[in-house]
């Protein structure tokens, strides 16, 4: 009888365990690596393609900084502190498409356009 009692016991913790979790479950999305302090922005979507690193120590604020000729950026990370404008135009015009970013920790898989220039604000 105790060798039933036993069994039983040992098929009701099996049954009752809780599920592993689903194998498929989809993952979370990676984010491009830019440290604290820094603006980058890639080549292409999903932080992937050439990476182009800022730092405020080298950047005039409130200026335009055109990336390097020929290049644009589809993705971004914006870890300045401080808001930061991208254009569309490489001369950040405003009569094309510009957008502005918080400084807090922005991060953008896919921006709405090439990202040509930037400004980065005081505040």
């Amino acid at each position: 009888m105790r060798t039933i009692v036993l069994a039983a016991a040992a098929t009701l913790a099996l049954t009752a365990a809780p599920a592993p979790a689903a194998a498929s479950a989809a993952p979370q999305p990676r984010l491009g690596t830019c440290a604290p302090g820094e603006l980058c922005l890639w080549e292409k979507p999903d932080f992937k393609g050439a990476r182009h690193l800022h730092e405020l120590s080298g950047t005039d604020i409130e200026s335009c900084v055109p990336l390097p000729a020929g290049t644009s950026a589809q993705a971004l990370a914006n870890r300045t502190g401080r808001p930061v404008t991208t254009y569309q135009s490489a001369e950040c015009a405003e009569t094309g498409e510009f957008d502005t970013y918080p400084g807090g920790g922005t991060w953008v898989p896919q921006t709405p356009y090439r990202v040509r220039a930037f400004k980065v604000w005081e505040s």
